[in-house]
């Protein structure tokens, strides 16, 4: 639905305003339900794709999270940002022949992440690597740069505002470091990284508000309104199980 190219002009004309909510559907219905709530911008989530797969995160394939981009993308007038996990590959070539095949699925923006298998993370040579060659891959779509490192467990603002820095040499429009939720802390990313955007993850008991005054320029949920739907389903579905008893 909607004209790509000018979804992308709209995409990046957010970026260059106020702070924006990017919250996350995974299907088609919960797509036209944000869009119909006056969201500007969607995104995927990985997480959220993989739940309505019946697998877990990282689980998915990259058929699986083309399928799902197409999906969506294909179900609303508003940009949509691809979570695009580590671009399926370790090697930068193959990267880019992924970031090539999701960008014509109609997605705006898509983000790559420096997470290699599990809680490892790509060296940073590598990971750089990786990040300029979705960059020259992804034509007029927005590149969002995630470093993962508060993910996996290694809560170092240095290391990570080191890669982020990194990735903004090497092309990424937008960073983004999940994990990260100390407003103190996201206003360094920010000062950091300046002027180029940062996305924040609600996380953690960070509220919108602090981090939109720390300086985010757009804040999404990752994979959280897919838990509570499918948390508030279980409950329902435990319920029916045992109405007859």
């Amino acid at each position: 639905m909607g004209n790509v190219a000018s979804k992308r002009e709209a995409f990046r004309r957010l970026h260059d305003g106020s702070c924006f909510l990017l919250p996350n559907p995974w299907d088609i219905g919960s797509t036209k339900r944000l869009e119909a709530a006056g969201f500007p911008a969607l995104a995927t989530s990985s997480a959220a794709a993989a739940w309505a797969l019946g697998k877990q995160d990282y689980e998915i394939t990259a058929e699986d999270a083309l399928v799902h981009c197409a999906l969506i993308a294909g179900a609303t007038d508003l940009p949509v940002n691809a979570d695009f996990e580590n671009g399926f590959s370790n090697e930068p070539e193959e990267v880019a022949e992924n970031v090539e095949r999701v960008v014509r699925t109609g997605i705006a923006g898509l983000s790559i992440e420096d997470r290699a298998r599990g809680n490892d993370l790509r060296d940073l040579d590598n990971a750089v690597a990786c990040v300029r060659a979705a960059k020259f891959a992804c034509g007029d779509a927005l590149l969002v740069a995630r470093c993962e490192a508060y993910l996996v467990g290694r809560n170092d603002l240095g290391f990570t505002i080191e890669r982020l820095q990194a990735f903004a040499e090497a092309g990424a429009d937008c960073l983004y470091a999940p994990g990260v939720t100390d407003p103190t802390d996201i206003a360094r990313i920010v000062e950091a990284v300046a002027p180029l955007p940062v996305n924040v993850l609600l996380y953690g008991g960070l509220t919108a508000r602090a981090a939109a005054d720390a300086g985010a320029r757009r804040i999404s949920l990752g994979g959280a309104l897919a838990w509570k739907a499918w948390t508030a389903f279980d409950a329902a579905a435990a319920e029916f199980a045992t109405s007859l008893d």
